[in-house]
């Protein structure tokens, strides 16, 4: 299956970086609305650099493009290439407001092509290890789960000093207006509703604590850098999530069930291990077990991919499920309605910034599979 990159930022050498790892995906051509960046990628990675998002979609080579645009440019870039005839991969968000998300999921439909949309890691072994571990109920019913994405105090990092494999620099401008709910609170929120179903209701707070972040530029938004949001979902588990780029790094997730605690480190370790701490009775009281059961991990994916960073996460793991849903004639793992879905409950995280009523859910999506190598 033949891809093209729109957006030669930050994130694009991480997906050249793992592209590697899957030779049925051909990479014919990139582009930036930098030509300066478009040309220095190109060069650096040695691939063909298109002049134009137009010559880019009208390349009959092309079958799925890849959106790796800055978050404001995603719905008018992905909107562009779905009415050029091409499949969607997008970087987080799928849009910046619900109404645009609705209308490139309805104009992928109306076209009879695929939209998808990052994060990706539902689909590392984590997530696949921990879904199955609730299938077979080794925490007995799930009731609650505590979900942390803490970063700490950005602001005061080297940020500015932050570079890609090929020199280009962390976009901390756009990174701040964003914010970090928009930015992050997808890892797991993609995971979440695969496990329990949709959600239902959002209640939610978000807050700029730190408007000043110290950038050499002013920011033309104060995006929420706290958020905190409880989530019901259809199965009736309840989620807590909090995410910052205040509170020291925590990446944390521990979903709470009768017979015990399902736990993981870090979603941005594809193969950070999963635990089982345990209930046990003694006089007549129910205590956790003071070890914890290492739960074994599903699949055989690398557990480092041959970057730099603070995460090891494989970002073209999403395109290659999107091309073999094509290729197979079958649903996508991250379908176009769980991806809005996915988007609907981050934008009621963000937006809480504005109104902290509780956000009853308007989009829905079918179910999905797991991997065939976690069954």
């Amino acid at each position: 299956m033949r891809i093209a990159i729109v957006g030669c930022g930050f994130v694009a050498d991480y997906y050249l970086k793992t592209l590697i790892n899957y030779p049925q995906l051909e990479l014919v051509g990139v582009m930036d609305r930098a030509p300066e960046r478009s040309s220095h990628f190109s060069t650096y990675h040695s691939v063909r650099a298109y002049l134009s998002l137009e010559e880019l979609l009208e390349d009959s080579k092309v079958d799925i493009v890849v959106n790796l645009t800055n978050p404001s440019s995603h719905f008018s870039v992905s909107k562009a290439s779905l009415e050029a005839g091409k499949h969607v991969y997008s970087e987080k968000p799928l849009a910046m407001s619900l109404a645009e998300a609705q209308e490139l999921y309805d104009l992928s439909q109306k076209n009879g092509l695929y939209l998808s949309s990052a994060p990706c890691s539902l689909l590392g072994e984590t997530a696949q290890t921990l879904w199955k571990a609730l299938r077979e109920e080794k925490i007995g019913q799930p009731r609650l789960v505590y979900a942390e994405m803490d970063d700490g105090m950005v602001h005061q990092m080297p940020y500015k000093q932050w570079v890609s494999e090929s020199g280009i620099p962390w976009p901390y401008k756009d990174e701040f207006e964003v914010g970090c709910t928009l930015e992050h609170a997808g890892y797991y929120l993609t995971w979440l509703p695969a496990f329990f179903g949709p959600a239902e209701t959002i209640t939610a707070f978000s807050s700029c604590l730190i408007t000043d972040k110290q950038t050499d530029v002013p920011l033309d938004v104060n995006a929420p850098d706290f958020s905190v949001a409880c989530i019901q979902f259809s199965s009736g588990v309840v989620a807590r999530l909090t995410c910052s780029i205040l509170a020291p790094h925590d990446h944390t997730l521990r979903v709470i069930g009768d017979r015990g605690i399902l736990h993981t480190e870090d979603c941005w370790f594809y193969r950070s291990p999963v635990y089982i701490k345990r209930q046990i009775t003694i006089r007549r009281k129910t205590l956790l077990t003071p070890w914890r059961e290492n739960y074994p991990l599903v699949g055989k994916g690398a557990s480092r991919y041959g970057y730099r960073g603070s995460q090891q996460m494989d970002f073209s793991r999403g395109i290659v499920e999107l091309a073999s849903a094509i290729e197979e004639n079958r649903p996508c793992r991250l379908a176009a309605d769980y991806c809005l879905h996915v988007n609907e409950m981050v934008l009621a995280i963000q937006n809480a910034f504005n109104t902290s009523s509780p956000y009853r859910l308007t989009s829905t999506f079918a179910p999905i599979d797991p991997m065939p190598w976690a069954k």
